[in-house]
């Protein structure tokens, strides 16, 4: 794993000190920036230090942990320890998403991980508010994810306390799913809301997201996209597959090489 010095003197490590997410790619451009936020869920978790360092060299600023219980989505997958072993070793931003029945129980031990944002499910939590707050008093970005088939309507009153919405584009539990074209609205949605109501949360998209999808959701509004097969692919370079992305979210900002 890397512990290269960033421009601002901080041993990579650290946790970064800027805006989680914040891009300088295409700023020149325009002034808004579009992240990928690689799933580990389909990396090689045995080479999980290795994996780290390639993406950052790769140009992305966050990955993203699938916390899943078996309950809430028919997979079990990663826990907080999974990021508190990688934590010491990389400055990217870690976006947690929990997927889990009872994420209120296991908030403190992502924070202590060394989340630096943690998305709960609108769907089997009745106390968004509270465990939003929660999120946010540990010194971490809060974000609420919202499945296929639930309403946008459904974050009416807690978009004001968000830093996140992530609009899940398959039904959650597994990666390789293909994407649901219903999502397109649903981000609309959000950007539409974010700009009357005068709010500053980001819209983060996960499923399905590929060369061959990725135009539509950042034309539709997304800040972050979440990858997962679509970069870890036996037939091609992590270095590859994130050039591929960032060179289709380039075309959709109107950014060009010069």
């Amino acid at each position: 794993m890397s512990n290269a010095v960033d421009s601002g003197g901080n041993e990579q490590g650290e946790k970064p000190q800027s805006a989680p997410g914040q891009s300088e790619r295409g700023q020149n451009a325009t002034a808004r920036s579009v992240r990928l936020a690689p799933s580990l869920i389909c990396a090689d978790w045995t080479r999980a230090g290795a994996v780290e360092e390639e993406l950052a060299q790769a140009g992305c600023e966050w990955l993203h942990f699938d916390a899943m219980d078996g309950h809430f989505v028919p997979n079990l997958t990663m826990g907080p320890m999974f990021l508190r072993a990688l934590r010491p070793h990389s400055r990217l931003h870690f976006d947690a998403h929990l997927m889990l029945s009872n994420a209120g129980d296991y908030i403190t031990e992502f924070l202590e991980a060394g989340a630096d944002s943690i998305s709960v499910h609108v769907e089997g939590n009745p106390h968004l508010h509270r465990l939003v707050a929660r999120i946010k008093e540990g010194g971490a970005k809060a974000g609420v994810a919202l499945n296929p088939g639930t309403p946008p309507a459904a974050l009416d009153t807690i978009l004001p306390d968000l830093d996140t919405v992530l609009v899940m584009s398959v039904n959650p539990g597994f990666a390789g799913q293909k994407f649901l074209p219903s999502a397109l609205e649903k981000i609309a949605h959000f950007a539409r809301e974010r700009q009357t109501r005068g709010l500053d949360f980001l819209i983060e998209v996960d499923g399905g997201v590929s060369p061959e999808t990725a135009q539509a959701v950042v034309e539709a509004g997304a800040d972050v996209l979440v990858c997962g097969s679509s970069i870890f692919r036996p037939d091609c370079s992590l270095q590859n597959s994130v050039q591929a992305l960032h060179a289709v979210i380039d075309q959709a900002l109107g950014v060009s090489d010069g």
